[in-house]
């Protein structure tokens, strides 16, 4: 009689293991066999991290394998598993990989297909396009689309961590971590012990280093002692947590009143204010998304603010930015002056200061909040929903979801949501984030997240005119090596611009993304489809780089881009691609290695030995 040998790997987390009956069955193309209990006598099966093999009788020739099912049943308590992968050799001598990574709870089955990505005009064979189907139907009955906030992309159906599919919810070590991250957090804040300091006015510069004391590393402790310089104020706008705002200035606003006398004495080239504008020399931040956001009342005992400034830079004869003109509110007026560099010391260091805070509040709501966890929580709902797990587009960006949806489910339940962190802790808390959010969705767009049109948009492209804007400098390189990825895996699965457009799964979750996440909204520029292979490319990579480069420059992450612990592709074409990524990230890694050497405030957010695969990592 035919005889199969099962090998079975359980997840290496805590509490992946169970003592719970283990059950396969094998279907092939000319039979199924009975369901066989995976049990080896006097051996503790499917232990934490546990490799096991069985051996599998059965009555009669099979055919190819086709799935493989596993059934957990109770053995004294429920008992969740964590299955990493099946692998499967043939009487014939063939190892065929099934992989699963996902949890079976309760009495729990899942049935594998092997570990080739597949489209969907690929499956001929009834029994595989019913799998595909039913996979898709369970996931968009579990994977539910909710408004949270009127104006907010459409996130999970979840009121609670507990609420989201297993397969998505933090691990015991990753939801531990959160805790740790978020009790680090209100510790390095003192909230508890200086919650009078935010109650009330800071008397001295040396509140902020009581505050910030156990934050220490280079670049903390040079920014802690040159906080207060114009070189680092408009260091940070380039190379900061929150370079996305900084552009070329081409016209002066009307808003900003600002004349040649005014700033004369910061210009150093010898020309008029326009003429600085004219050669590009002349650069603006501007913060009108703060203009008419109601600032935080949850406290009636304390009074809270919000500016809406606009700031004026200049690039000195060193190439270096320094502000040169600060106006605190959007409308020119008696009440509403311009500051300058030549103001006294601490009027100027105030008007900066709020700048600064400014900066803080778009930096955590939009670039950080909006622009990388909710987006990548929309690409990673519609992923579920439309592509099932043997799907190439699946496969690759499993890894670049992992466990965002289920942190951002936490921020809505502890941070963001009435009463959390940000009302505690936040000028915007009490209402004004989400007025933030909703304004900014007005002007979220495809174009925005696509890393090289984004830095042009801002004419902040030319590193001849701006050679330390390292962000830029390191952010293409990685989105170069991204899209170089995705095109290889893209070249593998689609031979041509029809396979794309005819792919009914593509086209599905590209849909879900722009009917759910930009709420259908036509100025977002979102592709209703898919058209072509280069099309597809440059999404994969927008998906990727948001939820790993981007998030990192703004979140400084700390774990590996391009490393994919969880096997689903198997295919060896796909695999050289992965280390032909790999390769070319190690690459970048040392580029940018050699250019800090000897930087007194080296630039590594964007190295990818510390960019994490997902916002969640």
């Amino acid at each position: 009689m035919p005889s199969y040998t099962v090998t079975v790997a359980t997840g290496s987390q805590w509490f992946a293991g169970t003592d719970d009956y283990i059950y396969l069955s094998l279907v092939g193309s000319t039979g199924c066999s009975e369901r066989h209990l995976l049990d080896k006598a006097f051996y503790n099966d499917f232990e934490r991290g546990a490799v096991d093999s069985y051996d599998v009788t059965v009555d009669e020739e099979l055919g190819d394998i086709q799935l493989v099912k596993i059934e957990k049943r109770k053995y004294w308590l429920h008992d969740d598993w964590y299955l990493k992968y099946v692998t499967l050799k043939t009487p014939s001598g063939d190892y065929i990989e099934f992989p699963c990574y996902r949890w079976l709870t309760g009495e729990g089955e899942v049935v594998l297909r092997d570990g080739r990505a597949k489209l969907a005009r690929d499956d001929q064979i009834h029994i595989l396009k019913q799998h595909r189907r039913l996979e898709l139907e369970t996931r968009q009955k579990q994977y539910r689309w909710m408004e949270w906030n009127p104006g907010f992309p459409l996130s999970i159906d979840a009121k609670c961590h507990r609420d989201l599919p297993r397969d998505i919810q933090f691990d015991s070590e990753k939801g531990v971590d959160f805790v740790l991250n978020y009790s680090k957090a209100m510790e390095n804040l003192f909230i508890n012990r200086f919650m009078h300091m935010f109650q009330s006015s800071w008397s001295d510069f040396a509140d902020f280093e009581k505050i910030f004391v156990k934050i220490s590393n280079t670049i903390s402790e040079r920014v802690m002692n040159h906080w207060q310089e114009d070189l680092m104020f408009g260091y940070q706008f380039l190379n900061g947590c929150n370079p996305v705002l900084i552009r070329r200035c081409t016209e002066l606003p009307a808003k900003l009143p600002v004349t040649t006398e005014m700033v004369e004495c910061s210009l150093e080239r010898q020309l008029t204010l326009e003429q600085e504008v004219e050669q590009g020399n002349i650069f603006i931040v501007d913060f009108e998304l703060l203009d008419g956001i109601d600032a935080n009342k949850t406290d009636p005992c304390t009074l809270q603010f919000l500016a809406a400034p606009i700031c004026l830079l200049y690039k000195n004869l060193v190439n270096k930015m320094v502000p040169i003109a600060i106006q605190l509110n959007q409308v020119p007026g008696d009440e509403n002056p311009i500051f300058f560099p030549s103001d006294s010391k601490y009027d100027w260091l105030l008007a900066k200061i709020w700048v600064r805070s400014s900066d803080f509040h778009i930096h955590q709501t939009i670039t950080h909040l909006l622009r990388t966890h909710l987006v990548s929580e929309v690409f990673g709902i519609a992923m579920y929903r439309q592509l099932p797990a043997v799907h190439p587009v699946f496969k690759l960006l499993v890894a670049h979801v992992r466990f965002t949806i289920a942190i951002n489910t936490k921020a809505r339940e502890q941070l963001i949501c009435e009463y959390g962190l940000f009302d505690k802790a936040n000028a915007t808390g009490g209402g004004g984030h989400v007025q933030m959010v909703q304004k900014a969705m007005q002007e979220l767009t495809y174009t925005s997240l696509c890393f090289p049109e984004a830095i042009k948009a801002r004419g902040m492209d030319s590193t001849k005119d701006i050679p330390y804007y390292f962000y830029r400098d390191d952010g293409l390189l990685v989105w170069e090596a991204i899209r170089a990825f995705t095109a290889d895996v893209v070249g593998i699965y689609y031979e041509s611009d029809q396979v794309v457009e005819e792919d009914p799964e593509l086209q599905a979750f590209v849909k879900d993304v722009y009917v759910y996440g930009m709420r259908g909204r036509k100025a977002s520029g979102f592709p209703k489809s898919i058209k072509t292979r280069e099309q597809l490319s440059e999404y994969l990579t927008v998906v990727i780089f948001t939820a790993s480069a981007q998030h990192a420059a703004v979140n400084f992450g700390q774990l590996f881009l391009g490393m994919y612990p969880e096997e689903h592709f198997i295919e060896k074409p796909v695999k050289e691609a992965m280390a032909r990524f790999r390769k070319n990230l190690d690459g970048i890694v040392s580029v940018i290695a050699e250019r800090n050497k000897n930087k007194k405030l080296p630039y590594y957010y964007l190295s990818p030995d510390r960019i994490p695969n997902s916002v969640a990592i």
